[in-house]
């Protein structure tokens, strides 16, 4: 039996850091990295995925980011994870186990094994969820168009109206450098 670990949100700008654990109960084709997929079929595999697994998804919001960091948070959620899921092999997209022991870190693990493609698509279509739903709160900052990820639109939005209660105001963005956290809403 293995875990797949992967996460979403990492480099955006607001809303929470998502991470998912999967184990397969049954195969299911047409598992990739969620970035390979369209939304359509990332939204079809979410319900496959929520029906023949065990799973846990883990959020943390952008102020216990803003506190803690992101490595921690990430940290966190796998030992979260690894709590409540229980298999002989646990494996993570990416080059790090966030010093995790009995946690493989591979390097596209998403592309390959399938439990980790299952985690990416159930971190990514959560959190992609998450924030279209805030969109309806803070609808000046097109959240259901970006996802909080740093595109010029959103820079542009953050500019014009300041930071919401949704930014993560430790991160640091170039071209918002004159922007004060007192701008925050």
């Amino acid at each position: 039996m293995i875990c797949g670990i992967d996460e979403a949100g990492r480099g955006c700008l607001a809303g929470p850091l998502v991470v998912a654990g999967v184990i397969l109960k049954k195969d299911i084709s047409d598992l990739d990295d969620s970035k390979k997929l369209s939304e359509k079929k990332r939204v079809q595999l979410r319900e496959l995925i929520l029906k023949n697994s065990l799973y846990e998804i883990i959020f943390t919001d952008n102020k216990t980011i803003d506190k803690i960091g992101l490595s921690k948070a990430l940290k966190n959620s796998i030992l979260q994870i690894k709590q409540k899921l229980h298999a002989k092999r646990v494996i993570m997209d990416g080059n790090t186990n966030f010093g995790v022991d009995g946690v493989e870190a591979i390097i596209k693990a998403d592309q390959s094994i399938t439990e980790v493609s299952a985690a990416s698509i159930l971190a990514k279509t959560s959190r992609d969820f998450y924030m279209i739903e805030q969109d309806l709160s803070f609808p000046e900052y097109g959240f259901s168009k970006h996802k909080g990820y740093g595109t010029k639109y959103h820079v542009k939005m953050i500019q014009e109206h300041g930071y919401s209660p949704l930014h993560r105001v430790s991160f640091k963005i170039k071209s918002l450098k004159k922007l004060k956290l007192d701008t925050m809403l």
